[in-house]
């Protein structure tokens, strides 16, 4: 029987984690999963409790909460692998995004996730890691948001009692009428180098963020590269008419948007860069980002 170390963080969707904790141990009861379910009490404690738990023998280390607790136990599970391959990670999405699950197929409703844990197969997808001058390394598995992303991430920290897209949606509105300034960014991905100001950077290992954003559509996350998506400045009236192709994901036409692949990026600014990465907040004053692609690094029961 698969030994399952669950990672549950109580206020992940604002604090539904905490009211389905019952219901969850009913569900993987049912499913006869050997399980330790622990909560989170902090910023980084699902990291150290992954470690711990690939330490402890656990085979299957389960995120319950959304892509903030997910991000941080795949950085456990990195730290304890070494330079080998990580895992097993499960997810059982309960958050305000959940985007990462998504991108692996696992079911939005909490017995499909629960199901899966005992059910689902086993895939190997790649994992982002990103690096600024001063700092540790940060590993992502779904995205990291650079500019209009990185400040909309910001406003939905305010926000206490919204989830999914019903969060991300009015914070992306609230955000087209504040004054921000496009940072003017050198970008450099493989062999190409492009400078603009820009209005927002993603580099995607999935293709969607916000609880609904296809920044990236055709991004997958076991295909070795980054997606790119590379909006220039527009006015805010042109913004507004982007949300809805972004949630679509036919932005990838409009003529301020570049797509592109690569595996190395580079992205420098005499402006301060605002970021998110998988919907937490990375940086509010980075000056350079730089950002590898680990392919076929972390195993996902999905």
């Amino acid at each position: 029987m698969t030994s399952a170390k669950i990672i549950l963080n109580p206020i992940a969707g604002r604090g539904h984690g905490a009211r389905i904790e019952p219901q969850l141990r009913e569900l993987l009861s049912a499913e006869r999963l050997d399980f330790d379910l622990a909560l989170t009490a902090g910023p980084w404690h699902a990291a150290e409790l992954a470690e711990r738990a690939v330490e402890d023998g656990f085979e299957l280390i389960v995120a319950a909460g959304g892509d903030g607790t997910t991000h941080e136990v795949v950085n456990g599970l990195l730290a304890a692998s070494g330079n080998g391959e990580a895992g097993t990670l499960g997810v059982i999405p309960i958050g305000s995004g959940s985007d990462f699950a998504h991108a692996v197929g696992v079911p939005p409703d909490l017995p499909g996730a629960c199901l899966r844990l005992t059910n689902g197969k086993t895939q190997v997808v790649d994992v982002g890691r990103v690096a600024m001058p001063g700092q540790p390394d940060r590993y992502f598995d779904n995205t990291v948001g650079i500019g209009f992303s990185g400040i909309v991430t910001q406003e939905a920290r305010k926000v206490k009692w919204l989830r999914g897209i019903a969060l991300y949606l009015p914070v992306v509105l609230k955000t087209v009428f504040l004054r921000h300034h496009a940072p003017q960014v050198t970008m450099q991905y493989d062999d190409e180098e492009l400078a603009l100001r820009a209005l927002m950077i993603c580099v995607a290992n999935g293709p969607r963020e916000g609880g609904g954003f296809l920044v990236a559509p055709e991004a997958r996350p076991d295909d070795g590269v980054f997606d790119l998506m590379i909006a220039g400045e527009v006015s805010r009236v042109a913004m507004l008419g982007l949300i809805p192709r972004f949630m679509q994901g036919t932005h990838v036409t409009h003529q301020a948007v570049t797509m592109a692949r690569a595996k190395h990026v580079t992205i420098s600014s005499p402006d301060n860069l605002i970021a998110h990465v998988d919907g937490e907040m990375l940086c509010t004053d980075a000056h350079r980002l730089e950002f590898e692609v680990l392919p076929q690094r972390l195993r996902v029961r999905c």
